[in-house]
């Protein structure tokens, strides 16, 4: 009997989510774009959005052509990209000292982007692979060498990143069996050098000015005693919040949005909270929890130890990189440069994560068949012993 083809395979919940929060994008965008397009890009603000347009649909594709790939075919080139994430992050660290690279026809493209996807699939196979050996300081150190070599080439310039895969990869260790005493020891130290590190910033000042260390320290400075006479972005997106309240302004009114340049993206969750309210910015909070609460349902299901391992390292990075976007956007953290993940303006970003989400939705699917395996082999049991009953009657 011919199957019959189905467009979306895996959690239709994620599905959901996932198209949710892109029109959300698009309206969200569409409403921010106007002065980034006409400073940053040098186009028109419809012009902007009908790329970041393309670039939603590209990546819908990709999301959906990667959920129907053969779970141990994903991570089989994962580490040969990852070691070429790492030749351009190091020729980008030397050339220009910045994060991005000139593609014509495409933008700039983000290779850090790209690594922590690849980087969090490479994490889930090394840990798959020698579960066994997880209580050796020396196997657990091995595991996170590719962990901190993708850290240092891509804190350099983009600190907050930085941190984001080390706390999803971290938090992964967790979800692999790694020892749980171990685990919270480890992590208070890392937590006490964390806050002697962010004091160090603080305290600095202009002292050292090495790659973006002063950059760090005035953010945090910033963050700690802000200036409301200062039109910087984190006060314009504080105004936009206070000015949103519970219900918004309306969708299309918002006064801030078209006075940033990062509205569109580093800031557009206080650009939805000026125009649609706090409801909204709760409902979206409530969305990504709902994204992580099937992300670890499926992780849970999964008989196979790369794939669950696989779903929760890609499900916490999406939802952590959304919780960054979301307090910076209300003034809880100081100003990192994460978007928020599926609503932010971007090309990268978008496209990567999505293809994150692929593979998490090729999880589930192989899930799924598994369970219609089991479900078939038992009901075959199920009538042989009705046919042996029949005979012995």
């Amino acid at each position: 009997m011919k199957r019959k083809f189905t467009i979306l395979v895996g959690d239709k919940a994620l599905w959901v989510i996932y198209f949710l929060l892109s029109g959300i994008s698009l309206v969200a965008v569409y409403s921010t774009i106007g002065l980034s397009a006409i400073v940053d890009f040098g186009s028109t603000p419809m012009h902007a959005f009908l790329r970041h347009l393309l670039v939603v649909l590209v990546s819908w594709v990709a999301a959906i052509a990667v959920s129907h790939l053969r779970l141990r075919i994903i991570p089989r080139p994962s580490r040969l990209l990852l070691y070429l994430m790492w030749v351009l992050l190091l020729v980008i660290l030397i050339v220009s000292q910045g994060r991005w690279i000139a593609v014509p026809g495409f933008g700039q493209f983000q290779p850090s982007e790209l690594a922590k996807v690849l980087l969090m699939i490479c994490l889930a196979r090394d840990i798959a692979a020698n579960k066994d050996d997880l209580s050796s300081p020396g196997m657990v150190l091995k595991i996170l060498l590719p962990v901190i070599i993708t850290c240092i080439l891509v804190g350099i310039p983009n600190l907050s990143t930085a941190l984001l895969i080390f706390t999803t990869a971290w938090v992964t260790l967790y979800f692999g069996g790694y020892s749980h005493a171990q685990w919270w020891k480890y992590t208070l130290l890392t937590l006490a050098v964390l806050a002697g590190g962010f004091l160090f910033l603080y305290f600095i000042d202009d002292a050292i000015s090495v790659g973006r260390v002063t950059t760090w320290s005035h953010r945090l400075q910033a963050w700690v005693h802000p200036n409301p006479d200062l039109l910087t972005q984190e006060n314009m997106a504080r105004m936009a919040v206070a000015r949103g309240g519970f219900w918004g302004s309306g969708i299309g009114t918002t006064i801030h949005g078209r006075l940033m340049t990062q509205a569109h993206c580093d800031f557009i969750y206080a650009i939805i909270i000026e125009e649609s309210g706090t409801l909204a910015a709760t409902l979206i909070f409530a969305l990504y929890a709902w994204f992580y609460f099937r992300c670890i349902r499926i992780a849970t299901a999964c008989k196979k130890t790369f794939g669950s391992i696989c779903v929760a390292a890609m499900g916490t990075l999406i939802m952590f990189q959304a919780l960054i976007h979301m307090t910076v956007s209300v003034g809880l953290i100081p100003v990192t440069g994460q978007t928020l993940p599926f609503v932010s303006y971007g090309g990268s970003a978008y496209l990567f994560l999505s293809i994150g989400l692929g593979v998490i939705q090729a999880v589930a699917r192989a899930n799924a068949k598994a369970k219609m395996k089991a479900a078939k082999v038992e009901t075959g049991q199920d009538q042989v012993e009705d046919n042996q009953d029949t005979e012995d009657k």
